[in-house]
């Protein structure tokens, strides 16, 4: 199973939701099984380390966000990965646009794995917001990859 964790630039969200997933992996003895990796529908070709914000927020709960380095979605992507999970509804517009015609991936929102009603449908971007913003895309992001790890139990999921 190959996952890919989409944002905009690819330098908050899916590099928290990469690093997150990552973590919850390793814990399940999964890493050796599932390839993971995040992009951005707007990344640039320059590779850039993640927000500082997100590395900081990240370390306290101790995930590692400090190798990760953005790059952009590309065409070749939804033949490489089995599962595109995008952060809002405006990247699975952008990736409805370059989807090939006949991809085997799979696109499906992060906070779709989550089970508690009356959440976000989306995981929105801190970016422009303070402190809170950010713990708070980790709180959804928790939530949510511990639901895409029981999916990946599940025989949806499995592949």
């Amino acid at each position: 199973m190959r996952i890919l964790m989409v944002c905009t630039a690819n330098i908050c969200r899916s590099p928290t939701a990469e690093a997150v997933m990552r973590h919850r992996l390793g814990r399940a003895g999964l890493l050796d099984r599932i390839e993971l990796d995040s992009a951005g529908t707007r990344a640039g070709l320059t590779p850039m380390p993640a927000d500082p914000r997100s590395i900081a927020h990240a370390a306290r709960r101790g995930y590692d966000l400090t190798l990760l380095r953005s790059r952009p979605v590309t065409r070749l992507d939804f033949d490489r990965f089995d599962l595109i999970v995008p952060m809002d509804r405006s990247h699975v517009t952008q990736l409805t646009a370059l989807v090939p015609g006949a991809s085997p991936a799979q696109v499906r929102l992060l906070m779709s794995f989550v089970r508690i009603s009356g959440l976000s449908e989306e995981v929105p971007d801190p970016y422009y917001g303070g402190a809170a913003g950010f713990e708070h895309v980790l709180d959804l992001v928790e939530l949510a990859c511990d639901g895409l790890l029981e999916y990946l139990y599940s025989p949806q999921g499995s592949r």
